[in-house]
């Protein structure tokens, strides 16, 4: 009875318990290699993400230290065609001062100076507010007559977007474009000219400030 019950089983095609437990055997070893291989591909593509950053961390920090020894390079290089007029008084007056140079580049000035973070004057403004703005560290860009629409324009521009410095009209003055920081300053023909940038990196702020990190807001004209 019983063997003609086993044969009757294989000969019907119907998997017997032996081969369901081989069967589950194999899809379970088949989900484990899966899974295997999953892990493997993720870990792979962890490593490749993480070799990534470092290699982008670096190359930024390799670049902003790039960037910081072209600065200092800059501030320390020597610009053709500067004039300095070594020390210079900083008392505060409320009278108009005689200024030996022009525009002045220091001396005696006003105690309340012009707002400086980036400002465009379209008439001229008061010498001694002007200076004072120079002992904070300001370069002011004058020019007269001379100087284009465009070369207007283009320093507008550049003042505009640099905090500590500020532009005004300077009809008196003998060359086109006047560059001034604290006893330091510059004549150049064109706001094209190198020079102009190469001032600007080199004294917004520079070693020449008498007063470093002061206030260039809440002055007034």
């Amino acid at each position: 009875m019983g063997s003609a019950s086993k044969q009757s089983s294989k000969q019907s095609g119907k998997p017997g318990p032996t081969d369901r437990r081989a069967r589950i055997a194999e899809l379970r070893a088949g989900e484990q290699r899966r899974d295997r291989r999953n892990k493997i591909i993720a870990s792979v593509a962890a490593g490749v993400l993480v070799i990534g950053a470092i290699a982008t961390g670096t190359w930024i920090v390799m670049d902003a230290n790039q960037s910081k020894k072209k600065e200092q390079a800059a501030a320390n290089a020597d610009i053709p065609g500067v004039q300095t007029f070594g020390e210079l008084s900083r008392t505060h007056v409320k009278d108009k001062v005689s200024y030996p140079m022009t525009p002045p580049v220091g001396g005696d000035h006003n105690a309340i100076w012009l707002d400086c973070m980036g400002h465009v004057y379209d008439q001229p403004v008061e010498n001694e507010r002007a200076v004072h703005s120079l002992e904070h560290g300001a370069v002011w860009v004058t020019y007269n007559g001379k100087a284009t629409p465009d070369d207007i324009k283009t320093l507008s521009d550049k003042v505009k977007t640099t905090p500590y410095s500020l532009m005004s009209p300077y009809p008196d003055e003998k060359g086109a474009i006047t560059l001034n920081a604290w006893s330091t300053q510059l004549i150049v023909d064109s706001a094209s000219d190198p020079r102009v940038n190469q001032f600007f990196t080199k004294y917004v702020q520079g070693k020449q400030t008498q007063e470093p990190g002061a206030s260039c807001t809440m002055g007034q004209m």
